[in-house]
């Protein structure tokens, strides 16, 4: 057993994409090795729909998978394959786009005119780049939930966690994708391939990722009081926290708990040539790839 140490974090950055969404990017467009095999993580959250009801319109994607996840609102979505639906609240939609596919992703707001969810992008390897554009939509009802002895509980959307298995399959990273919620004041040990890239996204709450040892190395593991847990030592709302290696990841959760995104996936160590939605492994194939979307023949023929 090794629990991993925090590599770094850093707080998601205001910005905008699509028709004018207002979003909080974690991370992407800067260094595509910082948590291969994921290129991309947006927090869409928002109560203002003036602020993202134009949505994201027609645009194309080629050699990555985009994972979308929703917990309030909802998005409607439709393709050039001639796919349509509707993700509601705790639903997700595992996209890969391989060869190539336009689609566009619409939000709209629950009652009170709030949406809330997630995009993850990860990278395809050289080897089905190419690949048919496949879907798989997930009802929130078929997303299994554990919860814990002590109250904790945990979607697993992707993967295998605590003996189940997500609804998502046939993935190339290998991922698991799992939403977290852990009471105020407990400490909890989360298993993670030990040879995976990792990392939690923290978007209610606060928690403590470093696992603390007393002057005899040796950590005493109980319930918290509030005046026991440095405050400052905590990660909170929109935090991306990175984790080196190890098999396991320790969260002691803050006075109001945590919840958060734990993801982690086998890297792919491939160059990466990246230009907006679109990711090859090499300059002269993404060219390939613009030069076909201005001439109309990106989308390739289903065989």
């Amino acid at each position: 057993m090794s629990f991993r140490p925090v590599k770094t974090t850093s707080l998601a950055k205001p910005t905008m994409e699509g028709a004018g969404v207002h979003l909080h990017r974690a991370f992407g467009f800067t260094d595509p090795t910082m948590c291969d095999p994921f290129l991309m993580l947006d927090d869409f959250r928002n109560d203002v729909p003036a602020h993202y009801q134009k949505g994201f319109p027609w645009h194309p994607h080629r050699g990555i998978e985009t994972i979308t996840y929703v917990l309030d609102g909802e998005v409607e979505h439709a393709d050039s394959l001639g796919n349509r639906g509707v993700l509601g609240p705790g639903s997700v939609q595992w996209m890969t786009a391989g060869s190539g596919i336009l689609h566009q992703e619409m939000p709209r707001g629950n009652a009170r005119g709030q949406m809330h969810g997630f995009q993850l992008w990860a990278n395809l390897p050289s080897s089905l780049k190419m690949t048919a554009p496949r879907y798989q939509d997930i009802q929130g009802t078929d997303i299994p939930e554990i919860v814990d002895d002590d109250g904790t509980r945990v979607r697993v959307i992707v993967g295998e966690f605590w003996g189940k298995r997500g609804p998502v399959d046939g993935i190339a990273a290998n991922p698991v994708y799992l939403d977290v919620t852990v009471p105020p004041l407990k400490a909890k040990r989360l298993p993670v391939d030990t040879h995976a890239s990792a990392f939690a996204y923290v978007f209610q709450g606060a928690g403590k990722f470093e696992y603390a040892s007393d002057p005899e190395g040796v950590r005493v593991e109980k319930e918290y009081q509030g005046e026991e847990l440095n405050i400052r030592d905590l990660s909170g709302n929109r935090t991306l926290v990175r984790f080196d290696t190890g098999d396991e990841v320790f969260v002691q959760a803050g006075p109001e708990g945590v919840h958060f995104l734990l993801v982690t996936g086998k890297p792919i160590r491939e160059p990466v040539a990246w230009h907006g939605p679109i990711v090859m492994n090499t300059r002269e194939e993404l060219v390939q790839a613009i030069n076909e979307l201005n001439n109309g023949t990106f989308i390739r023929p289903a065989h």
